[in-house]
């Protein structure tokens, strides 16, 4: 499902400053007018220096890149339409282009929404937008090319070719998406809320490096007084917290439980929402609420593709962080940067499933107290 708002700069105390465009101050909360107010357009003649320009395309450069938009070349797609492999003759390049589905869930407010965003929020942990196509009525986004795909591609429904992920990756995976999403919350100025985090947003590079996409939905969080952002609902069902879903009101911490429902799915290769099981197992967090009561329980969360492959330690400490974010009060889940500092910790204990060991720095620490405000 599918919605709105902007796009960054540099203030004082180093975070990114997000230049409003006129088009959505209607979104703006009530609070922000001592943030400056800059279209895109005069954020490039004050000679930004973080701001990367992204290249416009015609519509007949995006067709050569990709055949005519040939159906081998159609690698995926989602609420935004159809996603097609392409290579572009004048720099010889590899890239995905998103293709607008006029008649899709998500429209044209959205493709200027991701347009801003990605034109000026840079990080290792967000995918790079290269440019975009805005010729008639077409519309079209061309992003670096991630070569393994989704982090739902690997997790399920695995076709019989492809080896499940192991542990090592999977901590990898969970610790880099949220650094993407650290950086949104805690380094752009007013914070990002990406509204839309899941399995399939998250794209893998080389060596399954991982890069939140899609930000056709993101929002602007709260500033100065406010305490949430008020909005209608949108997003995937089995990934949006309970308070938003109820009333509206979008805050950071809303992000923060969509987190802990990927982190869920990374532990047990379970679907957030799947239809196939029974009525009272069909939703991941309303299944593993319960379990999270006893440690005794812990070792049938896990998923049966590791075939008993992890470490016992890591998969308790794991499972807490993925509790707290799915807490159902939002004052009670912790903030990303912990999220963050306690996966890391996480992806550094390498699990050598010859010796069934854990070998990394501090191995006999325990893993980071988490702060919830």
């Amino acid at each position: 499902m599918g919605c709105f708002p902007c796009g960054a700069k540099s203030n004082h105390n180093g975070k990114k400053q997000l230049p409003i465009n006129n088009t959505f101050d209607h979104q703006i909360p009530s609070t922000s007018e001592k943030l400056k107010v800059n279209s895109v357009s005069n954020a490039k003649k004050d000679g930004e220096s973080d701001h990367i320009a992204v290249r416009t395309f015609t519509f007949r450069e995006l067709a050569a890149a990709t055949k005519n938009f040939r159906a081998d070349c159609h690698v995926g797609e989602g609420g935004f339409g159809r996603v097609y492999k392409g290579l572009l003759e004048s720099t010889n390049q590899v890239v995905a282009i998103k293709q607008l589905d006029r008649n899709g869930l998500q429209g044209n407010r959205e493709f200027l929404v991701e347009v801003l965003m990605l034109s000026m929020l840079h990080h290792p942990n967000l995918v790079n937008l290269i440019g975009y196509c805005a010729d008639g009525d077409q519309r079209l986004l061309v992003y670096e090319y991630m070569p393994l795909g989704s982090l739902e591609d690997h997790l399920h429904d695995l076709p019989p070719d492809r080896r499940p992920l192991d542990w090592n990756t999977r901590m990898k995976i969970a610790a880099g998406a949220a650094k993407g999403l650290e950086y949104l919350h805690d380094k752009a100025n007013p914070p990002v809320i990406y509204r839309d985090l899941k399995c399939s947003n998250i794209l893998l590079g080389e060596d399954y490096h991982p890069k939140l996409s899609d930000f056709g939905l993101a929002k602007l969080g709260p500033v100065g007084d406010n305490t949430h952002v008020s909005t209608r609902v949108m997003g995937t069902y089995g990934y949006c917290a309970p308070e938003y879903a109820m009333t509206g009101q979008l805050t950071l911490k809303s992000d923060v439980y969509s987190f802990g429902v990927v982190l869920l799915e990374i532990i047990t290769g379970r679907k957030a929402i799947d239809n196939s099981r029974t009525g009272g197992e069909q939703n991941l967090v309303a299944c593993a609420r319960p379990l999270f009561q006893d440690r005794r329980n812990f070792a049938q969360m896990v998923d049966p593709s590791l075939q008993g492959l992890y470490p016992v330690r890591g998969l308790y400490q794991a499972l807490a962080v993925a509790a707290m974010c799915v807490q159902e009060q939002p004052n009670m889940r912790p903030l990303i940067a912990d999220v963050v500092t306690a996966l890391t910790y996480l992806a550094s204990q390498k699990y050598d499933p010859e010796t069934r060991s854990v070998q990394g720095p501090c191995t006999g620490s325990s893993t980071p107290r988490m702060r919830r405000e």
